[in-house]
This record gives C-alpha cells, structure tokens and sequence, in this order.
C-alpha cells in the first residue's frame, strides 16, 4: 500500500512592487506581496505583506506578518502580526494576534475558530495611537 507524503518545501517567493496578479496563488513555501493581488493566496507558510503591498481578496496561510494594505478575509492558523503601517478592512480568523500602535483595523476578529461557531456581530473599528 502506497503512502503520500508531503512535499515540505522551504521556497521563498517574492510578488514585487509594480507587480498586478489577477487570480489565485496556491504555495507550499512561504511569500511576500509588495505589488497587487486580487484573489485568494493559500499558502501552508508565512505571508508577508510589505509595506507597498496590497491585498484584496482572502489570505489562508500558517503565520503572517502585514505591513501593508489588505482588503478582504484574513485566516491565520497560528500568528497573525499586524505591524504599524497596516491598514486592514476585514474580517480575521486567527490563533493568536499581535497589533502594534499605529496600525488600522476595521472588521470583525475571531480566534481560536470562533468566527465559525459564532454568529455575525456588527463591525467594529479599532484604531491604534
């Protein structure tokens, strides 16, 4: 009897500024978004968002780390870094979350998979000084 094993991959891909992707990104190594994405990006890694980088669409990943612009649906299923510079519009799934002064947040947020259990509550703002 055949077994599958999974390809474990430690590839490193880089979406840069001035970039424009139409569509959905499925990546077993880890990825940084400086330019456009419209879609969804599925990645078993990490998601950085850059600085210049904007998201708009649904982000499934194991951590990220956003410094950037994201506009759509965030699951995260262990640590979700929003830095300062982020600006998120959005609902958030997530293990564990860390949200640094200055960043913007307007969504609802969930975690440990309550967002799937629970229902809809009105949408909140949090703004950081």
């Amino acid at each position: 009897m055949a077994k599958y094993v999974e390809e474990q991959t430690n590839s490193h891909n880089t979406i840069t500024n001035g970039t424009e992707i139409v569509g959905d990104i499925n990546s077993n190594g880890d990825i940084r978004l400086d330019g456009l994405l419209k879609g969804g990006l599925y990645v078993k890694g990490k998601v950085v968002i850059g600085q210049t980088g904007v998201m708009e669409g649904t982000i499934n990943c194991k951590n990220s780390d956003i410094f950037g612009k994201v506009d759509g649906k965030i699951k995260v299923s262990e640590l979700l870094a929003l830095k300062s510079t982020a600006n998120i519009k959005g609902d958030i799934v997530t293990n564990k979350l860390s949200i640094e002064p200055g960043c913007k947040f307007t969504g609802t947020c969930s975690m440990d998979g309550a967002a799937e259990k629970a229902p809809k509550t009105e949408e909140t703002t949090i703004k950081t000084a």
